[in-house]
């Protein structure tokens, strides 16, 4: 059993142990980043730990994967909305530089972002928003995690 759910965040999920799930998807899990800078960022993991790479998904999995990840970005973009009239956009990526499994980045982005980011990628921000504990997900975020779940409620009951 691993202590940490960080140390094996789709292992976790599976054993219903990772507490930044926010719902079960089709072809993966829609969470919360453990980090909220941007409010509202969050990750979509792919079901299977041995799963590295989109091309490793065999093509109705990876076409399910893909829209999972459209579904959770249009739940991000929805709750931001109305939770922030500052909310502009949702950027979406799949990078798989640092992790070896397949994920996929969900970040909001806002109006009241600085001038000298707002308009680049998000990995330009400093470090120190990535380890600063007020950025730490948290109680404070149980609005918006339940605003995204109930986002995607209502694209699933749809489609």
């Amino acid at each position: 059993m691993v202590d940490d759910w960080r140390m094996d965040r789709i292992g976790s999920a599976l054993r219903g142990e990772n507490p930044t799930v926010v719902r079960r998807l089709d072809a993966g899990f829609a969470v919360i980043g453990d980090v909220q800078f941007l409010p509202g960022y969050s990750v979509l993991l792919v079901d299977d730990p041995e799963v590295e790479r989109l091309s490793d998904l065999p093509r109705d999995k990876r076409l399910a994967f893909l829209s999972d990840m459209d579904q959770l970005g249009e739940a991000v973009e929805q709750a931001c909305r109305r939770l922030d009239t500052a909310f502009r956009r949702v950027n979406l990526e799949i990078l798989g530089n640092t992790d070896g499994f397949l994920h996929a980045h969900v970040w909001p982005r806002f109006q009241w972002e600085p001038s000298d980011l707002v308009s680049g990628p998000v990995w330009l921000y400093p470090r120190d928003r990535w380890s600063d504990g007020q950025f730490a997900l948290g109680s404070q975020h149980d609005l918006l995690r339940v605003a995204i779940g109930g986002e995607l409620d209502q694209l699933r009951s749809v489609h």
